[in-house]
């Protein structure tokens, strides 16, 4: 007899249920399990009564014999009930033949005993069993309690082990997964291609080293979803350093990857607050450029506008001015003229950038007036018919008498009429013709809704002027038409383009219109190219 100091895992704490087919024996054994201190709580002679009973009983440890009454034996049993209860079982047989030791070992046993049995052997192998029970116990429940999804394959790739996070994460069952092979289990596939990925296990295990999982993995479960899935592989090996089988270690990088893009999307948003500010920091110094240079070359140019105006009554006066010479260049009067006309191109520069300044600031000044476009657009055109007439171009002017009055700012109209008329004169050849036209016309009414869509009132008829500006002779390229607005953009040269500008012109003509709340466009074809403004009869708000 064996003395047996007090321990957690003996005596009536240890709870053994004995399964044995001969009465005879199962009664010696109960004896010797209670003179050790164990507590027998039944005996079963067949394989389904050992079933029912640890159902029932929930023991902490079988003894089971391998031959039994009835069609299923010991080692049957012994599966279905680790399977089903996870209750550890020692083999206690008489057979120890090749072929039944190793449908046994299959069953992954915790001991296995021959008859006849010594107490001190059965005692040691129970303790063994406990022990080895309670140190897999224990790792199963850090398995089961880790963050991450464990899978452990043998060498074969069969599945030996799942825990419940990969449970969850892929959709199997440990009972439906177990000795099932990885790739039926595990499917990985690139986030990009969506074709298939090697698992990591299998590089693991060829390597013999520990394998990271690649960027941009998704996990394809059970039910067909997807999840991004991050961690690594590495290689099981025994006590002899023997490689085993392998784990795959993973988790659901769902929320690191919000996370990252979070951080990314702020880091973003804070380099784009940066360069915001860069930029109205450039645009401000722009606008302080432009409003102290735009002065300071105001001011002398109009000095020296003056001054040529001087010189040139000056010389009138004394008869210089029209001294004959043998060509035109030669002439005193030839170079003051290029020189007034230069002053006055820059002069117009100024003033345009000036404008646009104020345009885009939402600064400009209007000041509304009633304007009668009968009385109003022959006058605007004069100078310009003078202009046609030196460059041996026809210049037609029609306005209805009938017109009503136009509510707007004069000086913004003079300025749009001009220029088009200006530009027009520009590019007619000789010969040429040049139109201007008015007439009333009604459009639809569109307005924008509270979803930021363009809709249409319906049968709201608005009242517009749209004014004309055709020439002749000039066709501007299609690809061009929705270019010349731009500040500064003139079209490429060619023999019909060769003239003078810094193209700004058309660019303020368009701010003024649009900030007027009139719309202007552009046509070319058929030898004739049309400006076409419309301007509403009087501005919705003042500015």
């Amino acid at each position: 007899m064996i003395t047996i100091s007090s321990n957690k895992q003996t005596k009536e704490t240890v709870r053994i249920l004995v399964v044995e087919d001969e009465y005879i024996l199962a009664i010696n054994l109960q004896e010797n399990l209670e003179s050790l201190g164990y507590t027998v709580l039944d005996m079963a002679d067949s394989a389904e009564a050992a079933i029912e009973k640890a159902t029932q009983l929930l023991p902490n440890l079988i003894l089971m014999d391998i031959r039994l009454r009835g069609e299923m034996d010991g080692i049957q049993a012994a599966e279905q009930i680790w399977r089903r209860l996870q209750i550890p079982i020692i083999y206690v047989t008489g057979h120890s033949d090749k072929s039944t030791v190793e449908r046994a070992t299959l069953t992954s046993p915790f001991g296995y005993i021959l008859k006849p049995i010594k107490e001190q052997e059965l005692y040691v192998a129970i303790q063994t069993a406990l022990n080895r029970y309670d140190r897999e116990q224990f790792l199963s429940s850090v398995l089961r309690g880790m963050g991450d999804g464990v899978i452990v394959v043998d060498t074969e790739l069969h599945i030996k082990y799942i825990n419940q996070v990969a449970e969850v994460l892929t959709g199997w069952r440990w009972n439906e997964a177990k000795d099932k092979m990885l790739i039926k289990v595990i499917q990985l596939i690139d986030e990009q291609t969506r074709l298939t990925v090697e698992n990591p296990i299998i590089a693991a295990l060829q390597q013999e080293s520990i394998i990271y999982l690649s960027s941009g993995v998704l996990l394809v479960a059970k039910d067909g979803t997807t999840i991004p899935i991050a961690d690594s592989a590495t290689p099981l090996r025994d006590n002899s350093g023997v490689i085993t089988g392998a784990v795959l270690v993973f988790r659901d990088d769902t929320q690191r990857r919000l996370i990252e893009e979070r951080n990314l999307a702020a880091e973003r948003a804070q380099q784009l607050e940066i360069q915001v500010a860069e930029l109205q920091r450039l645009n401000q110094l722009k606008e302080d450029f432009l409003a102290t240079t735009s002065h300071e070359m105001r001011t002398p140019l109009s000095n020296i506008k003056m001054a040529i105006s001087v010189l040139e009554n000056i010389l009138d006066q004394q008869g210089i001015l029209n001294l004959k010479a043998s060509s035109p260049s030669e002439s005193v009067g030839y170079y003051l003229t290029i020189l007034r006309e230069q002053c006055e191109q820059e002069l117009d520069l100024v003033d345009n950038l000036l404008y646009i300044r104020m345009l885009d600031a939402d600064v400009y000044p209007l000041e509304l007036t009633s304007i009668q476009l009968q009385n109003w657009l022959p006058h605007v055109a004069e100078y310009f018919q003078e202009r046609a007439l030196a460059r041996q171009q026809t210049l037609q002017v029609s306005v209805p008498s009938d017109l009503p009055p136009l509510v707007s700012d004069l000086a913004s109209l003079t300025e749009i009429v001009s220029e088009l008329l200006n530009n027009a004169c520009k590019y007619t050849p000789p010969d040429g013709e040049i139109t201007l036209d008015v007439q009333v016309i009604y459009t639809t009414k569109s307005f924008i809704n509270e979803n930021g869509e363009s809709d249409i009132l319906d049968n709201l008829q608005v009242p517009y002027f749209e004014i004309t500006i055709s020439n002749s002779g000039v066709i501007i390229p299609k690809k061009e038409q929705s270019r010349i607005f731009e500040p500064f953009y003139r079209i490429p040269q060619s023999d019909r383009w060769q003239q003078s500008g810094t193209g700004l012109g058309l660019g303020l003509v368009k701010k003024l219109v649009k900030y007027l709340e009139g719309m202007i466009e552009v046509t070319s074809f058929q030898g004739w190219t049309r400006f076409i403004v419309k301007m509403p009869l009087s501005l919705s708000k003042s500015k």
